[in-house]
């Protein structure tokens, strides 16, 4: 009994002298761009099966962004839950084949955009194939292989990508991208005539976001940035407020919800909010990174 019992004390001291090691500020760093680079792979997978669906998926390509956004959405799973601190083949791979993707796709709209009568055309341009859609898959396999990047580097020293510091590029990165989707944004919601005073939210809320992220990516290291961090939050909470948003516009056509099959083509794009979201935890992930390693 009394050996029992020296056992179980000596187990407990043991357990309670050796903590659970912390994960190190690049792994993490790496996982939360994993689950950025994810939800902006499901935006894409939803909002093209839906484009594409209602264009009769004339073109065979027109298959391709389906695949490579559930094969993104996969390897990103897969990486947030990946603790090793080592870049995965395979998730390199799809994530370099969706930024390709994003490049190639984005090539077939403009092209899309010109064949039109009248070419480069305001009417073309909000009605033809949207020019800056295929530019979310691109920004997911960019975050995805920046990711497998910054979870290869060593605690020591200060985490590069490219040559770059790994927290500064990240931020500019996220700039440009909401800079871009914003635009996108403001392309679709000027064709609705901002007949809601909301919508004028991705237009102001996403390019401030933008600016605080090139002043993060250029500005002083060392510095706090809470105005900047908490502005990202509010950049997290327009995408999931966006969807709510755009479900009560699908609920204002004629049939509402119950006509759902046609109210889905025919109103606000459900899936393409979310991309703000993972766009700016994609931010947050540069300035935890920063914050932990100022010089990175």
């Amino acid at each position: 009994m009394r050996r029992a019992n020296a056992d179980r004390d000596f187990a407990q001291q043991t357990l309670a002298s050796s903590p659970q090691r912390p994960l190190r500020p690049t792994l993490l760093a790496a996982q939360r761009l994993n689950r950025a680079a994810g939800l902006l792979a499901v935006s894409v997978l939803l909002d093209s099966a839906l484009e594409h669906y209602r264009g009769d998926f004339k073109n065979e390509v027109m298959v391709t962004p389906l695949v490579v956004g559930g094969l993104a959405l996969a390897v990103s799973v897969h990486g947030t839950a990946d603790k090793r601190a080592r870049a995965h083949r395979a998730r390199d791979m799809t994530y370099a084949i969706a930024a390709v993707t994003g490049l190639v796709g984005t090539g077939f709209h403009v092209y899309n955009v010109l064949k039109r009568p009248g070419g480069l055309a305001w009417q073309n341009v909000f009605y033809g194939a949207p020019l800056g859609a295929p530019m979310a898959i691109l920004l997911s396999g960019l975050l995805g292989f920046y990711s497998e990047r910054v979870r290869e580097k060593e605690t020591a020293g200060n985490p590069t990508v490219f040559g770059l510091p790994a927290g500064r590029a990240l931020a500019a990165l996220t700039g440009v991208g909401l800079l871009g989707t914003s635009a996108e944004a403001g392309l679709l919601h000027f064709r609705g005539a901002y007949h809601n005073p909301l919508m004028y939210l991705p237009v102001t809320v996403p390019p401030v976001a933008a600016t605080l992220m090139a002043e993060t990516a250029f500005g002083r290291k060392g510095k706090k940035r809470w105005f900047t961090r908490l502005w990202m939050r509010m950049t997290v909470a327009l995408g999931l407020v966006g969807v709510g948003l755009h479900a009560y516009g699908i609920s204002r056509n004629m049939g509402g919800w119950r006509n759902w099959s046609q109210n889905l083509l025919s109103g606000p794009p459900l899936p393409a909010p979310p991309s703000f979201t993972a766009l700016a935890l994609a931010g947050l992930a540069a300035l935890n990174l920063l914050k932990d390693k100022p010089d990175a």
